[in-house]
Formats: structure tokens, C-alpha cells, sequence
């Protein structure tokens, strides 16, 4: 059994306990006594659609478990993480591979009367396959011409997306908080509008370059944002692969398309080694090309959100970017 395995079956084991304890009577509903909504999200993204939303219900409270800045696909609950996501009123996660854990924390609190929302769920059909295109890795060290690896989690990288899982959002809150509810519609309405604008800007930047192309010395999450706005690309991994060697015949390939379309720009994403993508440029004809980077909004923290970080500041400062990189 694997060390995460253990971890896992350990914490399952502990909550098991746990819930036993409360469902005797031990200990309060809410360990601050207290009566509030709360709210459990796995990711950032959802964390801050929820807030939006739900801001100014006064008996809500929204948690976002990676708030230390853990990318989604390194996270392992602990156990506190495992009892409260046992005790809450609603838990949202997004669904995908990396949040296998969860499968074991709701089988292990099922009768607890919380809801559960599955961005997957929620999103349906326009949930895609994570690509294998020309010149990526594969996990064993090769390259790959085709595609179908899996379903791609990064779907808070769609504005579109973004839209539909917020009107879901706010549907289980009007159905958990009644009382609340013209605060929680009247918060949709707005925040559904500046995603909409802001997808227009996208749109607006999209439909106004010739160069529609992006090369990424880096895993490449942004599938979504991508078929949104008709973009290609080509990059060392696919968004959810772990490797951070490149192999030299994958940088000879991300050159030869640097050069071949003529680019000036290789994209990195956030918290990235840009080793792979020096080597790109090194190897090109184009040794003055410059690097920059696109958020793909896995690694959060508590910090960024006391800086001022939301969602839709990341996804205008990704627009900026691309912007500067187009035109």
C-alpha cells in the first residue's frame, strides 16, 4: 500500500470515530456552536465564486482547504480536513483524478444532511478529455501524437464555465439558506456580469490577432480557455502531468514550432521552473525571445488572498498578458 493510501485509510479511520463520537451526542453540529452556513470548497476558484455570492449573507461561512498554496494535485486531507468536510452544509469540489480522496470522506459521513455539489456533475458534456498532442511527454518519458489521456480538471479556466457553475452555486445556497436567497440571486446577477464582460474582452483580444498560437515550456491547463477564444498550442506535458524534465526531443519540437511560426513568446504557468522553456528558446533561431507567465489559478494562498487576489483579477491579469504577448 502507498504512503498516500496509508494516509488515506488512516484518516477514514479516524472519521469514522469521529462521526461515531457526534452522532452520540458528544459534541455540537458546528464546532463553534454556532449556526452559520458552512461551506467547504476544494479549490480557489470556488472559493471565491462562493464568496462572491454568498457576500453579505451574514450566516454564511466559506472555508478554501488549499489555502496554503498546495496545488490541486498535491493535496492530501488531513484528518481536521476530513471531519469538517464530514460536518458541513455544503462541500464543493471540482471531481477530477486528483481529488480521488473525496470518494473516501463523503462514503465515510453519509448521513450527515450535507449537500454536495460536483463541478463535473454540474458542467456535464462540456466537461473535456486532457490532450496528448505532438511533441508532449507522456508519463513514461516519450512523446505523443494523439489524445484522450483523461478528463481535464481545469475547468475554472473557462469563463463560460465559470458562469454555468456559479447559477449552481447559488441554487444550493438558496436551497440550504431560504431567508437568504434575494441576497444570494442579486450577488449572481452582478458577478454573472462581469464574467460575461470579461469574457467579451477575451473574445474581443481573440478576434483581433493573427497570431492564434501558444507555446508552453510547461504543462498546459488552459485547454478551456483555450477552445474558448479558438486558440492552438504546444507544450512539454499536459496540464495534469507531473514530470518537470523535458526530454530533449520534446524541446527540439517546441523550437522547431517557435520557429516555424515564427513566435517570440514561450508561456510558463505560475510557481514554474522556466529551465524548459530557456532551453526552448536557447535551441530555436529565435534566442531573444522573451518568457512570460499565464495564472492557471492551482496555487492560491492565504497570502495572495489577503493581497487582494479573486478570480476575476487573475483571469483580467492572464488577458493582459496575452494581450502585451498578441499584439
Amino acid at each position: 500500500m502507498s504512503l498516500v493510501s496509508k494516509l488515506i485509510c488512516f484518516a477514514s479511520a479516524a472519521l469514522l470515530a469521529a462521526v461515531s463520537l457526534v452522532s452520540c451526542g458528544s459534541a455540537p453540529a458546528n464546532t463553534d456552536g454556532s449556526d452559520k452556513l458552512n461551506i467547504i470548497c476544494t479549490d480557489f476558484s470556488e472559493y471565491d465564486w462562493t464568496r462572491a455570492i454568498s457576500e453579505g449573507a451574514a450566516d454564511t461561512e466559506v472555508r478554501y482547504l488549499l489555502e496554503n498554496g498546495t496545488d490541486i494535485h498535491n493535496y492530501q486531507p488531513s484528518v481536521q480536513d476530513m471531519l469538517e468536510i464530514a460536518d458541513c452544509d455544503l462541500f464543493i469540489y471540482v471531481g477530477g483524478e486528483s481529488e480521488s480522496w473525496v470518494d473516501d470522506a463523503l462514503k465515510n459521513s453519509s448521513g450527515s444532511g450535507r449537500r454536495v455539489l460536483r463541478l463535473f456533475d454540474v458542467l456535464g458534456q462540456s466537461v473535456k478529455t486532457e490532450e496528448l498532442k505532438y511533441v508532449m511527454e507522456d508519463h513514461e518519458g516519450g512523446s505523443h501524437n494523439d489524445s484522450g489521456s483523461g478528463y481535464d480538471e481545469h475547468i475554472w479556466l473557462s469563463l463560460r464555465n465559470a458562469d454555468t457553475i456559479c447559477v449552481s452555486i447559488c441554487d444550493a445556497l438558496c436551497g440550504l439558506d431560504p431567508a437568504s436567497s434575494e441576497i444570494y440571486r442579486s450577488n449572481l446577477d452582478k458577478y454573472r456580469a462581469e464574467l460575461r464582460a470579461l469574457d467579451e474582452e477575451y473574445r474581443t483580444v481573440s478576434d483581433g490577432t493573427d497570431s492564434r498560437t501558444l507555446i508552453f515550456g510547461d504543462r498546459f491547463p488552459f485547454r478551456y480557455l483555450a477552445d474558448d477564444y479558438g486558440f492552438d498550442y504546444y507544450a512539454a506535458f499536459p496540464g495534469c502531468s507531473a514530470e518537470t524534465e523535458a526530454s530533449f526531443d520534446t524541446i527540439a519540437r517546441l523550437s522547431e514550432k517557435l520557429n516555424e511560426l515564427e513566435l517570440d513568446t514561450v508561456f510558463i504557468i505560475e510557481n514554474s521552473d522556466d529551465s524548459i522553456a530557456r532551453s526552448v528558446i536557447a535551441n530555436s533561431g529565435n534566442t531573444s525571445a522573451g518568457i512570460e507567465t499565464l495564472d492557471s489559478i492551482q496555487s492560491v494562498s492565504r497570502d495572495d488572498i489577503g493581497k487582494g487576489a479573486s478570480y476575476i483579477s487573475i483571469m483580467r491579469k492572464n488577458l493582459e498578458t496575452l494581450k502585451k504577448v498578441l499584439y
